[in-house]
């Protein structure tokens, strides 16, 4: 990934304080953490992001507002307007991987645009922008709430970037054979106890499927442990 900072996502005249946390949640499931709001109708802060933001609370909590949007992209270089295609406007439209392949290798700050949950952006937002950016959809359908094209377009933007995964848990080693073998005999012993191999000649043909279903599983020591504990706790006489 280049030097380039991730973009900012730009909500212009946002409406529902809810609609606000559901876009903070999108952002920050792929490593987003600014954003900046434009005369947000209800005032901001507003109590109902924070529970739609289901624990984004760090987008929340740095979200700046602007009375403009001229003032919100005033420190971009790059700005895409999230949109479908305006005939009324001539500049360039991409989709979501040519832009954020652009974002990636600009160098600069960088912001994408989105406009209110029922109207959208109005020409004067989008002609401040650099280009358009639409999202291939179904033309018999297009409706994207604001969450969802936040998150198609942030998502566009995270494969490219180095986001840090979760670590995986470390697989434990297989416990050697002798570990095995404790659990086997001890297993065997406790079943001949309770009198389960019958008849005896059949005793040997059970054990070796005992045997067998023991050492498919690849059990570590600890798990190992663990079972010889179970058994011992069963086959434990107890006082009354």
């Amino acid at each position: 990934m280049s030097g380039s900072p991730p973009p900012v996502i730009i909500l212009v005249r946002p409406q529902l304080g809810q609609n606000i946390g559901k876009a903070a949640r999108a952002m920050l499931n792929f490593g987003l953490t600014e954003m900046r709001l434009v005369t947000p109708r209800d005032g901001w802060p507003n109590p109902e992001a924070g529970p739609a933001a289901s624990g984004a609370d760090i987008v929340l909590e740095k979200a700046e507002v602007f009375d403009s949007v001229a003032d919100a992209i005033a420190d971009c270089s790059l700005v895409y307007a999230s949109t479908v295609r305006r005939r009324d406007l001539v500049m360039p439209v991409v989709g979501p991987e040519q832009m954020a392949g652009e974002i990636r290798s600009a160098g600069g700050r960088s912001a994408i645009l989105f406009g209110p949950e029922r109207s959208g952006l109005e020409s004067e937002d989008v002609a401040l922008a650099s280009k358009i950016v639409t999202v291939p959809i179904n033309p018999q359908f297009g409706s994207l709430n604001l969450a969802q094209a936040v998150i198609l377009l942030a998502y566009e933007w995270s494969r490219g970037a180095e986001l840090a995964q979760p670590t995986a848990k470390e697989e434990e080693p297989p416990a050697p054979m002798n570990d095995l073998e404790g659990l086997i005999g001890q297993l065997n012993d406790s079943l001949d106890e309770a009198g389960y191999f019958y008849p005896p000649e059949r005793t040997p043909a059970t054990q070796a499927t005992i045997r067998t279903i023991l050492s498919k599983a690849r059990w570590s020591t600890r798990e190992i442990k663990a079972l010889r504990g179970m058994i011992r706790a069963m086959t434990t006489s107890r006082p009354k």
